[in-house]
């Protein structure tokens, strides 16, 4: 394919975003209506012609309703008749690995215009669930797709400790890489502040936000009663929030077809690049917690000169994501890790939030900006996808082929230990978790430990054994790698006794 060819060159021509915040719940829209809203937005960003060509259509999973047909209800809702018309399964990257196919697919000839789009109305469900009186909405789907049909991703030790929920697991991450990197918590701490208070001001400046905006990173870390500790070390304003009500649309088509349609070369923005590899399902069945071989593997493939400095979207569900990837990339503590205003803050409707920060991307492309570079990831730092926009094309080959990331992540990726159930003896802290109850009181920790033969388990610290506690919650040194030993309980998991 020729560099220089028009014919193929797959270009976002149009962005559509919607949120509302109904004072009367009763008449919110439902998903699938936010989803429309923002698909007829994107319509009319590109002149209008747009929609009623669309023969692809790729439906982010939403968590906040379920539909038996939702890619086919949309389409009729919008008067579309797509020849292709699909829902995806559940995961934070699968916006920008919906991009990259449908761009690829452009430049193949598969399709000639595609649409992306997601949608979530979280904040409402859960206000009318709060009321007792739900909105108008279509009838739950019983039997529609399940996103949280997850089969392999959480080990039966998980469950016995808690250990499900992203907000729960990631503070496995936190932890490992902080200490990794040499840093204590109040130095983990700090950065996180930096990073967040950023964002937040980032947020600030998109009229899309949610809120809140413009925090300070000491707001950020102090707990109060409305920035509650939702699991150490957390606050509330340092992980995403998913209560909003927000869509978001992208449409893809070739240059020749967008000239064809009276686009100005201008306002369209080149997909370049994709590439996507993930780690094993089940977060125990990783080789250590201080490293993504996945998402080395991703960010390496995308890697380039101005990837230090150029705007950027690396995923913020919690703190460790931006951090890990900021140090793959080189970038500083200062450079922004978003053009969005971040998950905290700019909100985070779920599966959908790279379509949002694909939309803040394309704007900063059309006011002038080279290039740019988007990172998605799902689940437990599982899944991993990046996508480079650009102001000019570039090689369609380089779009097409076949990136390795996934095989690079597979060869680089160490050996992962056995998992015992029901270990007894002397071990070594490889990482751990608090879990806190509604008030911020820790309810129990989770410690991940190495046994001496090199297997991994994990055993239990009762939220009520203050000093267990405050040596975990040392703000001057994590306990990785301190001594202690397993016993075996009458039921339930092993118990973490201090050495």
């Amino acid at each position: 394919m020729s560099k220089t060819s028009t014919e193929r060159q797959p270009v976002i021509i149009g962005i559509g975003e919607y949120s509302e915040r109904p004072d009367d719940i009763s008449k919110s829209l439902e998903p699938l209506e936010m989803m429309a809203k923002a698909l007829e937005t994107a319509n009319q960003d590109c002149g209008g012609k747009a929609l009623a060509k669309i023969d692809s259509l790729d439906v982010v999973m939403p968590m906040s309703w379920r539909y038996s047909d939702l890619a086919g209800e949309l389409s009729k809702a919008l008067n579309i008749s797509p020849k292709r018309a699909v829902l995806g399964p559940s995961g934070g990257q699968t916006p920008l690995k919906y991009i990259h196919e449908a761009a690829i697919n452009i430049a193949e000839g598969r399709c000639k215009v595609s649409a992306i789009v997601g949608g979530e109305a979280q904040y409402s469900l859960v206000s009318a669930q709060r009321s007792g009186q739900m909105p108008p909405w279509s009838p739950f789907a019983n039997d529609g797709p399940n996103f949280a049909d997850t089969p392999g991703a959480i080990h039966p030790l998980s469950l016995q400790l808690g250990l499900y929920l992203p907000l729960n697991i990631y503070p496995l991450f936190e932890a490992a890489t902080a200490a990794h990197w040499g840093q204590s918590p109040q130095d983990a701490d700090r950065e996180t502040a930096k990073i967040l208070e950023i964002s937040s001001r980032i947020a600030g400046q998109n009229p899309q936000s949610w809120g809140p905006v413009n925090m300070t990173g000491k707001d950020i870390l102090s707990p109060t009663s409305k920035n509650r500790i939702v699991a150490w070390p957390y606050t509330k304003s340092m992980v995403a929030s998913m209560n909003v009500n927000q869509s978001a649309a992208i449409i893809i088509t070739s240059l020749q077809i967008a000239l064809e349609l009276g686009i100005a070369k201008e306002k369209c923005v080149f997909v370049t690049q994709g590439a996507g590899a993930n780690e094993p399902r089940d977060f125990l069945a990783r080789a250590n917690y201080y490293e993504s071989p996945a998402q080395e593997a991703v960010l390496g493939a995308l890697k380039s000169s101005s990837s230090a400095t150029e705007p950027a979207e690396l995923y913020s569900c919690f703190p460790v994501v931006p951090k890990m990837a900021r140090r793959i990339l080189g970038r500083e503590i200062d450079t922004p890790s978003t053009v969005t205003g971040g998950m905290s803050f700019f909100g985070a409707p779920l599966n959908n939030y790279m379509t949002h920060a694909s939309c803040a991307m394309v704007r900063k492309i059309r006011n002038g900006e080279p290039t740019g570079l988007l990172y998605g990831q799902g689940e437990y730092v599982t899944k991993h996808y990046g996508l480079r926009l650009s102001k000019t094309p570039d090689d369609l080959a380089v779009l097409v082929e076949n990136d390795n990331a996934q095989e690079n992540a597979d060869s680089a990726r160490g050996a992962v230990p056995n998992i015992i159930a029901d270990a007894t003896g002397p071990a070594q802290i490889e990482s751990f978790a608090i879990l806190t109850n509604r008030d911020g009181s820790p309810s129990h920790a989770a410690i991940m430990a190495r046994l001496e033969n090199g297997d991994r388990s994990l055993a239990r610290i009762d939220g009520k054994d203050t000093e267990s506690m405050t040596w975990l919650m040392d703000k001057s040194r994590y306990p990785i790698g301190d001594l202690g030993r397993l016993v075996k309980e009458s039921k339930g998991p092993s118990r973490w006794q201090r050495a």
